[in-house]
């Protein structure tokens, strides 16, 4: 039986420090990802505009807001 475990130790070498990198395709694929959030939050930014001027121009039901007066406070909406 420890003849099997000291073949096993023998044969599965472990590797040095030195040699485990993630190299050039994991710094790919994490410059990937960032510009991916980079775009994703891009997008999200202008669909919350369009959401505000929707809402100014009460596309939601609301009164359409006057360009000299403030937007509604919740408690104003909520009503």
């Amino acid at each position: 039986m420890t003849g099997i475990v000291v073949l096993a130790a023998a044969s599965d070498p472990r590797p040095d420090d030195n040699n485990v990198v993630a190299g050039w395709v994991g710094f790919a694929v994490l410059i990937a990802l960032i510009i991916a959030v980079v775009f994703i939050l891009r997008s999200f930014t202008k669909q919350l505009k369009k959401v505000d001027k929707a809402e100014q121009a009460g596309v939601y039901g609301d009164k359409p807001a006057d360009a000299d007066s403030e937007p509604p406070t919740t408690t104003e909406r909520d009503r």
